[in-house]
């Protein structure tokens, strides 16, 4: 049967790049490979057909040829396949990817470390205030102390795997169209640890590993907040082939205050006052996160008025020295007054003047001050 030209075998035009032509190659390689089309004969043989016309379109000086006279113009046994430089039928549908993107690299085996482990705790307010100590338990994987986490049976020991000389890969070159090309696959004999055991432990199964619970104490410093993160060094994951163990990660939670609000490391809180406390002023003892502390409230003072006091915050987490503490006064209005108290507020107001509301009107302002007081007041234009 005569054969088809190679322009149609591909689907591109004759006068079409380089690139068009590796393109539709690579698109109609993987659509009628064996592996994909296992036991589908018409599909063999498109794929030879397809080989064929590439290895002849590639090849620039084949290319001229070609155009020039056609099939005579180039090899008449055509592409005959493609392997390993051993001879070797190609591996499988996943090595065309490696032929067409790119295959693994060698790497030798060695040390790893181990996988890191996170864990979260939730602290109460105090507790990441200023600091606090805690024991936990944590599952993780260790290393076998029957074989010494070297996965053999006591009194045997791995020994390095012959195919890939301890390295846990193997190197295969194969001949392709885009030429000869080098991938790195997984020694299947060893399974990529470059060691054999024989005789495996009893206790892991030849893991080297077994999981257990862990018992840990550790220390939360002062200042740390929601989102904070503490690494314990080594206390993570053991590592293979001697390589060192990862590292464990506390993630710090901390639960919301009844009285306190945080914001970096001040501290805010409300705290309701008495309308003669703010007017006379007065000293009154408020909360604070160590206990009480004594807070003056000037005379005068207006509602939500913010009062500081110095050095009672948070603890800095990194240096010395504390926050803030800030106090929002809230004036309490009386409620279920009896007569007397009534009458007594009554004289109050009939007694008070717009010269004791003088400092809320100033500058320009004073003017409207005196006119809102004056309506206040019942005073006519």
């Amino acid at each position: 049967m005569a054969k088809r030209d190679y322009y149609e075998v591909l689907g591109v035009e004759k006068d079409v790049s380089e690139n068009e032509i590796k393109k539709s190659y690579r698109k109609l390689a993987r659509k009628y490979h064996p592996d994909v089309n296992p036991g589908d004969k018409v599909a063999e043989e498109k794929f030879k057909e397809i080989n064929e016309a590439y290895e002849v379109l590639s090849d620039p000086e084949k290319k001229v040829r070609y155009d020039q006279y056609g099939h005579a113009g180039v090899d008449s046994n055509g592409f005959n396949g493609y392997g390993s430089s051993n001879g070797a039928d190609f591996g499988g549908f996943g090595d065309i990817f490696d032929i067409f993107f790119g295959g693994g690299s060698s790497r030798e085996r060695g040390p790893q470390k181990g996988s890191d482990l996170k864990i979260d705790m939730l602290l109460a307010f105090e507790e990441a205030a200023f600091g606090v100590e805690k024991d936990l338990e944590l599952p993780r994987l260790e290393n076998c102390s029957a074989c010494h986490g070297s996965g053999a049976k006591q009194g045997t020991s791995p020994v390095t795997c012959s195919k890939c000389q301890g390295t846990g890969q193997i190197k295969i070159t194969q001949r392709t169209p885009l030429g000869h090309f080098q991938t790195v696959k997984t020694c299947p004999d060893c399974g990529g640890n470059g060691k054999i055991i024989s005789s495996p432990c009893t206790v892991c199964r030849g893991t080297g590993k077994v999981r257990k619970v862990r018992k840990l104490h550790i220390k939360i410093p002062a200042g740390v907040d929601s989102g904070s993160r503490i690494r314990l060094s080594g206390e993570g994951e053991p590592g293979t082939l001697g390589g060192p163990p990862g590292d464990l990660y506390v993630y710090i939670d901390v639960k919301p205050h009844k009285t306190f609000e945080r914001r970096g490391n001040d501290v805010y809180m409300e705290y309701p006052v008495t309308f003669s406390q703010v007017t006379l002023g007065a000293e009154v003892q408020v909360p604070t996160l160590e206990g009480k502390a004594l807070l003056r409230i000037p005379e005068g003072t207006q509602t939500h008025t913010i009062l500081r006091l110095r050095g009672q915050g948070i603890p800095y987490l990194k240096g010395s020295g504390r926050g803030d503490q800030h106090i929002r006064v809230i004036v309490i209005t009386p409620s279920k007054l009896s007569n007397e108290q009534k009458n007594a507020m009554r004289q109050f107001d009939g007694v008070i003047n717009s010269s004791n509301y003088s400092n809320k009107g100033k500058g320009k302002d004073r003017g409207l001050f005196e006119k809102l007081w004056d309506s206040l007041k019942g005073v006519g234009d």
